[in-house]
């Protein structure tokens, strides 16, 4: 495992010497729109692992995504590699289907630490929800970024993130009602606490979420990367493309569903994704929101 080769993957071709802010905002940006959020191993007969060297494999040599626990894991690494003070925090993600916070820590992130500044760096969450930049920690702020306005409140120790989004112009019609499509402006992301977390507090959850039918990640297949101007996503045989501010405070969000034998083709075209095995896609429809 080597830096050189995780920068040829993403692509980042910048300075490596200075632990600064942009510096880190321009490594950040490279990770997101190179290497997708995905959970395709679970619906192609492959077992997710959270071994650094398994995670490394995968990405960067395999030229797949993953999962926060592995997004996450592997930006973490990285960015102790190159002399930041980062560390690993855990989750609780938002379900706007049960109006609730997870009762299972089911999310890691990474909190970098420069010239006394706290920030979050989270590259595992996808669609309009992934952040494109590293974000303060500080409470009630509104951070604006390409994909909305961002926003940390905390309370009693506990920290909250929320996303206000912009309207959707929609071309596709038959698609409007579309329970892929979030309904709110604001929607909660997910809460965490600033207890440092390591990535053995996330072996239960990478099992369970893999295996029980009542996750969220064996009910749909998921791949999803962000792009310059906005971000694709594939949801079962739905592919969503969306740019973000296509006109004054409104984000065009087209449709369309895919054949089987689509499904393939547009992994590579769109993803640069090439599965080992056959992917058997699905789609119940559920909380997953774009």
């Amino acid at each position: 495992m080597n830096l050189e080769e995780y920068f040829a993957r993403t692509g980042y071709k910048g300075s490596t010497e200075k632990q600064d802010l942009e510096t880190l905002t321009d490594i950040f940006q490279h990770h997101i729109r190179a290497i997708p959020f995905e959970n395709l191993s679970i619906h192609c007969g492959e077992k997710i692992t959270l071994e650094l060297e398994h995670v490394y494999n995968k990405i960067v040599r395999k030229k797949r995504g993953g999962w926060c626990m592995e997004n996450n894991q592997l930006l973490g690494w990285v960015l102790r590699g190159l002399g930041y003070d980062a560390s690993f925090l855990g989750a609780y993600v938002f379900n706007p289907h049960q109006n609730a916070y997870a009762t299972l820590m089911t999310h890691l992130v990474v909190k970098v630490v420069i010239d006394g500044k706290a920030y979050i760096v989270d590259g595992g969450f996808g669609v309009s929800y992934q952040m494109w930049q590293p974000m303060e920690l500080v409470s009630g702020k509104d951070q604006p970024q390409a994909p909305g306005i961002f926003r940390f409140t905390e309370k009693n120790g506990v920290w909250y993130l929320e996303k206000v989004r912009r309207k959707q112009y929609i071309p596709n019609q038959s698609f409007c009602n579309s329970d892929l499509l979030e309904k709110k402006e604001c929607r909660k992301v997910y809460m965490f606490s600033l207890e440092p977390r390591t990535v053995e507090d996330f072996r239960f959850q990478c099992t369970y979420l893999q295996t029980s039918p009542d996750s969220l990640f064996t009910k749909k297949s998921i791949c999803t990367l962000q792009t310059t101007d906005g971000f694709r996503a594939l949801i079962g045989w739905t592919l969503t493309e969306t740019t973000y501010n296509y006109k004054e405070n409104m984000d065009l969000v087209e449709f369309v569903t895919l054949e089987d034998e689509e499904v393939e083709k547009t992994l590579k075209e769109k993803f640069n994704i090439t599965l080992e095995r056959k992917l058997v896609p699905i789609h119940i429809k559920g909380s997953y929101t774009i």
